[in-house]
C-alpha cells in the first residue's frame, strides 16, 4: 500500500506505532508563513479512533504535519477479476464453508464451538453448552465433580457465545494460582487470547500508554484473581468504566463473567446470618454490569443455607433471593451438577474414570514428637485461659491455630512460625519495659490482616510475608508470658531447631510408602503418584 500525505475521513493511518481510523480532518485557518522558522505549509488537525484490540475506540487528536512517523494507507478497494471467475464447484464449496461456519443466535439446534476447539470432548461436557445457547441470558452454576472438565465446559460456552456474537468483553475471575492455567487453556484448546490483569500488567500499561490508562478496558478478554480485584485501587479503576450514578446501566459494559472456584466468593455462613467478605462485595458490585454469568465450583454448598442462597443470588437475582430457600425447579434450570460415580460407562462398557480408593497412611510418632504436641496443647490452654478481652482472644486463636497447622506440616515450618512468635513477644516485652508501648491493632484491622493470610497467592514468598505480618500484629496483643509459658516456648524452640534439620516421622513414613508402591524391590514400576 502506498503512502499518502494528508489522510481523508475513514482512512486507515498509523500514528505512534498504532493503527487508527480517521474520523475528522480540520484545516488550519492560519495561512502558511514566509518568515524564517514559521509555518511553511498548511496544517491539519486529524481526529482518530483506535482500531486495535487493546485500545478499541480510544480517541486521539494530532497535528498531522507535526506528528513524526505518521503515515496513511491507500483506501482498500475490491480486486479486479482480471483472471476470471471461480468455477461453480469452487463457489459451491466456498458457500458451504460459510454456511457451515455461520451460527445464528436463534438456532439452538446446532453447535459450533465443539468443532472449533482442539480438545477431545466427552459427551457429558456438552450439557452446559446446550443449556447456555437456550438461555436468553446465560446464568449457569457448573458444579461438576473434580476432574470432569469444568474449564473445558466453560471454554465451550465462551467460544459459542463469541461465535454467535452474543459476547465480546469477557472477564475470568479465579484464584491467583490458576491465572496462568486459564490463560494457557483458553489459548491452546480454544485459540482465544486472554491477558492477565495484575500489578505487573498495570506497570507495563502505564509505561506504554500513560499513567491514566485503565487496565479493564485495554483488551476485550481478561483474567484476574479475586484477591487482586477486591483491592481498593483495582476496584476504583473498575468503577471508572461503569455507569455513573444516575446513568443508565444498559447496554451493559461487559458481556460475560466467569468465576472459578465460586465457593470462595460465597459469604461466610457461620452464625445466623451470612456475612459478606471483601470477595463477596466485589462480585456483588460487578455482577449487575455483566450480561452473562458463569460460576464454577466443585463444592457449591458449604453446609449453610444462607450462604448458598446468597451465592445463587449473585448468579441470578431474578430467580433467587438471599435468605429464601431456592425452588428446586429453578435451581435445576441454572445448575449443572454431576458426580463421577453418576456418569454411565463408555459405549464399550469400560468405566470413564478409574475407581478412587482412599488409603490412610498411619504415622507412628516418636515419643519426642508426641511430647512436643503435648507442650503446644498446654501452651494453648494457658493462653486461652488468661485472654484479657475479645481482641486478645481472637489473636490468640489465630496464632495458636497457625502453630498447630505448622507443627503438623513439618518441623521446619513450625520452627519458622515459632521464631516469628517469639521475636514479636520479645519486642512487645521490651517496649513495655521502656514504657513505649507498641501500637496494637484494633479488632477490625486484625481481621483484615488475618483475612490476607486466607487469600490465594501465586508466589509462596508473598504468602509467607502476609503470614508473618499477621503473626506479628496478633502477638502484639498478647500479654507478657508467665514463667510456665516461657518455659514451654523455650522447650518447643529448642526441639524445632534440632528437628528442622532432619526428617520427621511423617516424612519417613511417606518415603517408605512411595518406595513400596512405585519402586518395589528397588526397581521402578509404571505406577505414579500425584
Amino acid at each position: 500500500m502506498s503512502i499518502v500525505n494528508v489522510p481523508e475521513q475513514g482512512q486507515l493511518v498509523e500514528v505512534r506505532q498504532r493503527r487508527f481510523v480517521v474520523t475528522e480532518v480540520t484545516k488550519s485557518t492560519l495561512p502558511p508563513s514566509t518568515l524564517p522558522g514559521g509555518i511553511e505549509r498548511l496544517q491539519h488537525l486529524v481526529s482518530l479512533t483506535s482500531v486495535e484490540d487493546d485500545a478499541l475506540g480510544e480517541e486521539l487528536e494530532v497535528i498531522w504535519e507535526l506528528e513524526p512517523g505518521a503515515h496513511a494507507y491507500d483506501q482498500v478497494v475490491l480486486p479486479e477479476p482480471n483472471t476470471g471467475f471461480d468455477s461453480p464447484h469452487r463457489l459451491d464449496a466456498f458457500l458451504d464453508a460459510v454456511r457451515w461456519g455461520a451460527a445464528s443466535s436463534a438456532d439452538v439446534r446446532s453447535l459450533q464451538a465443539p468443532f472449533r476447539s482442539g480438545i477431545d470432548i466427552e459427551d457429558y461436557q456438552l450439557d452446559p453448552l446446550v443449556r447456555a445457547i437456550q438461555m436468553p441470558r446465560v446464568n449457569l452454576l457448573i458444579a461438576d465433580d473434580v476432574g470432569l472438565g469444568k474449564t473445558v465446559e466453560s471454554g465451550l460456552v465462551i467460544q459459542e457465545l463469541l461465535i454467535r456474537h452474543r459476547a465480546r468483553r469477557i472477564l475470568i475471575i479465579c484464584p491467583a494460582a490458576l491465572q496462568i492455567h486459564w490463560r494457557d487453556q483458553m489459548r491452546d484448546k480454544f485459540g482465544l487470547e486472554f491477558r492477565i490483569v495484575d500489578s505487573d500488567l498495570m506497570k507495563t500499561l502505564r509505561r506504554r500508554r500513560g499513567i491514566h490508562v485503565n487496565p479493564w478496558t485495554h483488551f476485550p478478554r481478561l483474567i484476574t484473581s479475586i484477591d487482586f480485584l477486591k483491592r481498593e485501587r483495582p476496584m476504583r479503576l473498575f468503577r471508572e468504566v461503569l455507569p455513573a450514578e444516575g446513568e443508565s446501566m444498559y447496554p451493559r459494559r461487559f458481556d460475560l463473567m466467569v468465576v472459578d472456584e465460586a465457593h470462595n466468593v460465597a459469604p461466610s455462613g457461620r452464625g445466623r446470618y451470612a456475612t459478606d467478605s471483601l470477595r463477596t462485595a466485589a462480585i456483588r458490585m460487578l455482577t449487575p454490569h455483566f450480561e452473562h454469568k458463569l460460576f464454577l465450583t466443585a463444592t457449591p454448598h458449604n453446609g449453610y443455607a444462607e450462604s448458598f442462597s446468597a451465592l445463587l443470588e449473585l448468579i441470578d437475582n431474578q430467580r433467587f433471593a438471599r435468605g429464601i430457600a431456592p425452588d428446586r425447579n429453578q435451581l435445576q434450570a441454572i445448575m449443572v451438577r454431576r458426580l463421577k460415580s453418576e456418569l454411565p460407562p463408555r459405549w464399550d462398557g469400560t468405566p470413564r474414570f478409574p475407581p478412587r480408593q482412599l488409603e490412610a497412611i498411619e504415622v507412628d510418632y516418636t515419643a519426642e514428637e508426641k511430647e512436643v504436641h503435648t507442650w503446644l496443647q498446654r501452651y494453648t490452654q494457658l493462653r486461652r485461659k488468661n485472654a484479657a478481652n475479645a481482641t486478645e482472644k481472637f489473636a490468640t486463636e489465630f496464632v495458636l491455630k497457625l502453630l498447630k497447622k505448622r507443627l503438623f506440616s513439618s518441623p521446619a515450618a513450625f520452627a519458622a512460625t515459632l521464631e516469628q512468635h517469639l521475636n514479636s513477644l520479645a519486642s512487645a516485652t521490651r517496649s513495655e519495659t521502656k514504657k513505649t508501648k507498641l501500637r496494637t491493632p484494633s479488632l477490625g484491622i486484625l481481621r483484615q490482616q488475618i483475612a490476607r493470610v486466607e487469600e490465594e497467592y501465586a508466589e509462596d514468598d508473598i504468602y509467607e510475608e502476609a503470614t508473618g505480618d499477621a503473626v506479628e500484629a496478633s502477638t502484639r496483643l498478647f500479654r507478657e508470658p508467665t514463667a510456665e509459658e516461657q518455659a514451654l516456648l523455650q522447650k518447643m524452640h529448642r526441639w524445632a531447631e534440632k528437628a528442622s534439620h532432619r526428617p520427621d516421622s511423617k516424612t519417613q513414613t511417606l518415603i517408605r510408602w512411595l518406595h513400596q508402591h512405585i519402586k518395589p524391590n528397588g526397581d521402578w514400576s509404571d505406577e505414579r503418584v500425584i
